[in-house]
């Protein structure tokens, strides 16, 4: 296998700690008796080639996660960690995706992320706000209105983002850098608007090229920590610069006579969610503790969207992969690199395999060039 007994025994050891699994419980799924599975960790007993796939699935991993190194990103943060105490799912999803982003993009010559610079990371609000007008520029949109299309439009400056329902209790988003781009994972289980407040949070990261982050509760607390309060306002500024929020508040309650009218349409434009507007009118001036409590309060209805006539929208409804990404894997198929089964793997099992192109059948002339 290329790896001797105590370098597999131990990352069979850590990836069994990952998952949160005893030794007892492994040992069952595998059919072996927990001393055998202490034995095997500690690199006094090789493990047969049975039970190394046995063990991959009881651990839910591939076998050749335990024979090649982890993405380096992960292995650090990893290292900050307390020794073979159990990552949060999300870690084990960014682990996973970014094992098969690397693959897709050894194989496939024709997905080339884009190489950002990477960008000073701010140190004050003023500066947060002036990185979310860079990044603007950089995904082509203009410096007022809604950014609408972000996942697409992440994905063109090289960081690919993939929703998936991760379950209420798992973390908000990670974003890991590869050596050329990034993934960012979403927490599909999030309404709409957090998943894009989401989504910005990590451009920033990767704006400023952290190497691997996880953020459990985006924008939750006023009292975050100063470095992700300053990505926080970021997303805001992202997806509500100040001088067009401004221009439509100001239109908006003239209009309308009432703030929770102008919330709901602005929300409904610019889709975000109602913490997030209220957020920004706080730190833009626009409005008082009170007004912006009883925006966050507020719940967009039927009757809102038939009569204010809204944009209903569903970006990254879970599960949702970059388009290039998914483009990649079909043609390594239909160039039959990868077998279906690959491709189930590659694309998250989020496909199934009657959904992938049939490849025509080969002449028996044509089998023999292969025999």
């Amino acid at each position: 296998m290329g790896m001797d007994a105590e370098a597999l025994g131990r990352r069979i050891g850590e990836a069994r700690g990952r998952a949160g699994v005893t030794q007892a419980e492994l040992a069952t799924e595998v059919g072996i008796d927990r001393s055998a599975i202490a034995k095997i960790e500690s690199g006094q007993r090789r493990v047969s080639a049975v039970e190394l796939g046995r063990t991959a699935a009881a651990l839910q991993m591939r076998i050749e996660w335990f024979l090649d190194d982890a993405p380096h990103a992960l292995v650090s943060r990893r290292n900050a960690q307390d020794p073979g105490s159990p990552s949060p799912r999300i870690d084990a999803m960014a682990e996973r995706i970014t094992r098969e982003v690397e693959f897709v993009l050894r194989h496939d010559d024709r997905i080339t992320p884009a190489a950002v610079q990477a960008r000073t990371m701010p140190e004050t609000a003023a500066g947060a706000e002036e990185l979310a007008a860079t990044a603007r520029n950089l995904l082509r949109v203009p410096l007022d209105g809604p950014c609408t299309g972000l996942a697409e439009k992440v994905a063109a400056v090289g960081l690919f983002p993939f929703s998936l329902d991760l379950g209420a209790e798992s973390a908000d988003a990670a974003t890991v850098l590869l050596d050329t781009g990034g993934v960012a994972i979403v927490n599909g289980g999030l309404r709409v608007g957090r998943r894009r407040l989401a989504l910005a949070h990590e451009l920033g990261h990767f704006l400023v090229a952290d190497d691997y982050a996880v953020d459990w509760r985006i924008a939750e607390t006023l009292g975050a920590e100063h470095r992700e309060a300053l990505f926080d306002r970021f997303a805001r500024a992202l997806l509500l610069p100040a001088q067009s929020l401004r221009a439509v508040w100001e239109q908006h309650t003239s209009a309308d006579g009432d703030t929770r009218t102008a919330a709901v349409r602005i929300a409904s434009s610019y889709r975000v969610d109602m913490a997030t507007l209220a957020r920004r009118l706080i730190e833009l001036g626009l409005a008082a503790r009170p007004d912006a409590d009883r925006i966050r309060a507020t719940r967009t209805n039927r009757a809102d969207i038939v009569e204010l006539d809204l944009v209903v929208g569903d970006e990254l409804a879970p599960p949702a992969l970059p388009r290039e990404y998914e483009r990649a894997v079909l043609r390594l198929f239909r160039s039959e690199s990868i077998t279906a089964a690959r491709a189930m793997d590659l694309l998250l099992d989020t496909w199934t395999e009657d959904m992938l192109p049939t490849l025509p059948q080969r002449g028996e002339d044509q089998i023999w060039q292969y025999i």
